[in-house]
């Protein structure tokens, strides 16, 4: 008995019309399309598990490097809206296309050389050419001449300021405040420092749009409209 061609017979007979469906696994050349990952997996000690891994690693580092990047909080200097360990997403994609950072915005930046050696992470009030006082005569900010309503988002008992001041944004820079004022470092102390106390937009890593640490604080951070009314700093609407 020829028993090499029984299983040849027996899958014949499974295909009435005598043909058998070969998937198409070549490329162009007549190249297997899954040849290349292959060959890589066989050098990579761990083989396809390792690979894996590794795509996954750079997705990873290249969707921190230009896309997103979480942020620990560390400091009270955005509450209430932020606390200590919270860990926020900041959207490196908002101000790549032309987009500038807008009054009201929460930015992360970095303040090497004008602010400290580290990330900071505060609100904008003042953009290029605006005019910022503090305060008015019921102690608001007042920005272009239009008095500012904080009360959304300043931490609870804080004044605008207890220092005052009265700046013109140079272009390019951004005014920045923290939220809880009387535990924030910002714009108001570096004003005699080198930038007097202005942050370069080209220094702002991105905007903090979610809180996604812890889960039980998940929370968009939507724009405030306590600016919405303040004028631009040519006299238009800002």
């Amino acid at each position: 008995m020829d028993t090499e061609a029984q299983p040849t017979e027996r899958d014949r007979s499974s295909h009435p019309s005598g043909s058998v469906e070969i998937p198409d696994t070549e490329g162009p050349g007549g190249r297997s399309r899954f040849a290349l990952p292959a060959r890589i997996a066989e050098w990579v000690p761990g083989g396809r598990i390792t690979l894996t891994v590794l795509v996954c690693l750079v997705f990873a580092l290249l969707l921190n490097t230009f896309v997103a990047q979480p942020f620990r909080i560390p400091s009270g200097s955005m509450q209430p809206e932020l606390r200590i360990g919270d860990r926020v997403l900041v959207n490196k994609l908002a101000y790549r296309f032309g987009a500038q950072p807008r009054r009201g915005d929460v930015v992360v930046f970095d303040g090497t050389g004008y602010f400290g050696n580290a990330d900071y992470v505060k609100r904008v009030v003042g953009v290029g050419g605006d005019h910022v006082v503090c305060c008015d005569k019921e102690g608001r900010l007042q920005v272009n001449g239009r008095s500012v309503d904080e009360s959304t988002f300043l931490y609870p008992g804080d004044s605008a300021s207890t220092v005052p001041f009265d700046v013109v944004v140079p272009d390019g820079t951004l005014f920045v405040l923290g939220d809880h004022r009387s535990a924030s470092s910002d714009s108001r102390d570096h004003l005699g420092s080198p930038g007097g106390g202005m942050v370069p937009v080209d220094g702002v890593i991105g905007r903090a749009d979610w809180i996604v640490w812890p889960s039980a604080h998940l929370t968009h951070l939507d724009p405030t409209g306590a600016y919405a009314r303040v004028p631009a700093a040519d006299g238009g609407h800002g």
